[in-house]
């Protein structure tokens, strides 16, 4: 409706999951908070979810946490009832292949044209009820270029803290969602409005809060608009180069601390990672096949300033080097890194003649006399 193509359709019947599987010889249930049903087409998996009821904090008391949030939501019901109970009255839209028509119980339709993203019921209740609508009210109203409701966007400032008693690896799926679908940038800067991004990547944002220079701010916006741009591309993201950039700026500051206080360079970038990844996973969970790359693109920054000897082609051969050249190129570009340093690793890698460290007062006569007066091989470098 909307002059785009859906990632997919929900399936959604007044069949239980029990009649489906009778129905389809393919078909598995699974789940235990609400059963589902998976019918197999060949590689093709077709979700089938029953219509369920409740809305609006109408579960039993004990089906709800103190603060109003729902900790079970499996109570069947009708298709009203199913509409009435979803987020927003544009994601409330049924479409009846029977006849091909828009069954709407919701003025959702109103709404889409309008371009208005309207929670159903009182926009309080629902968000205790659920936390993660107020991630879902950022991300859509970014994803479709809507306007939030006035009644919508307002208690999320105040319930935005709730997003803590989230399970972080939900949190992590949202973020997903957020940073992978096209449109980071005005997904972040709608978080960042209603004091989202705070709960999500707390450090980071106490840095962007204080920043006396733009750089903090430039990467992190320069890198989600490479995310964009890649998604727009088709070409592959990874998660941790997406949170490289998320949480590059908290790391950087401890890592200066620590070679105030005489840490070396790699090891106080090792120390600082350590110390933000520990607190960040108490926020948002982050699979360790994405934070140890994350870490060792961070780490390897301070290896580009090593650019005599052998030590330039030992960085070239690791695995992770590409991933850090272009995080390296980010913070040139934010104003964080040196530019000329920059150009030098990219000449390298073309090969260019001038690729070679520039020479030091002196250098070349000291490097004569080496040469001469060599007899032996000098021991490999570090």
């Amino acid at each position: 409706m909307l002059g785009r193509e859906p990632k997919d359709f929900d399936i959604a019947t007044d069949a239980r999951p029990e009649q489906v599987r009778e129905v389809f010889r393919n078909c598995r249930l699974i789940g235990r908070r609400f059963r589902l049903a998976h019918v197999h087409f060949g590689r093709e998996i077709i979700e089938v979810a029953t219509f369920r009821g409740g809305q609006d904090g109408a579960e039993p008391d004990n089906h709800q946490t103190d603060e109003g949030m729902l900790l079970r939501d499996n109570v069947y019901g009708n298709i009203e009832q199913d509409a009435l109970r979803r987020d927003f009255s544009v994601n409330a839209l049924y479409y009846n292949i029977a006849d091909f028509s828009i069954i709407d119980y919701a003025a959702g339709v109103d709404d889409l044209r309008s371009g208005v993203l309207r929670l159903l019921g009182d926009p309080e209740t629902r968000y205790r009820e659920d936390p993660v609508r107020m991630l879902r009210a950022a991300r859509f109203a970014a994803k479709l270029g809507f306007r939030i409701a006035p009644d919508t966007e307002a208690p999320i400032g105040e319930l935005a803290p709730l997003l803590a008693d989230i399970p972080p690896a939900r949190l992590f799926e949202e973020i997903l969602k957020l940073f992978l679908g096209g449109t980071a940038v005005g997904s972040f800067e709608k978080l960042r409005h209603y004091g989202l991004f705070a709960q999500l990547f707390p450090e980071t944002e106490d840095c962007l809060a204080q920043l006396d220079q733009e750089f903090p701010l430039t990467l992190v916006l320069q890198g989600l608009e490479n995310t964009d741009a890649r998604v727009r591309e088709e070409k592959p993201v990874t998660p941790a180069f997406l949170f490289a950039v998320l949480l590059w700026e908290p790391v950087r500051r401890r890592a200066e601390a620590l070679q105030a206080d005489g840490v070396p360079a790699f090891q106080a970038i090792q120390l600082a990672a350590g110390e933000l990844l520990g607190k960040q996973l108490q926020r948002v969970a982050l699979p360790r096949r994405f934070s140890t790359p994350m870490q060792e693109i961070w780490s390897l920054q301070a290896r580009f300033s090593n650019t005599r000897g052998k030590r330039p082609q030992r960085l070239l051969a690791h695995p992770r080097f590409r991933a850090a050249y272009d995080f390296m190129l980010l913070r040139a570009a934010a104003g964080e890194a040196d530019s000329e340093l920059a150009k030098w690793w990219t000449a390298l890698q073309e090969g260019a003649e001038h690729a070679q460290p520039a020479t030091e007062p002196g250098s070349a006569r000291r490097r004569g006399r080496r040469r001469r007066g060599r007899r032996k091989a000098a021991p490999a470098e570090g």
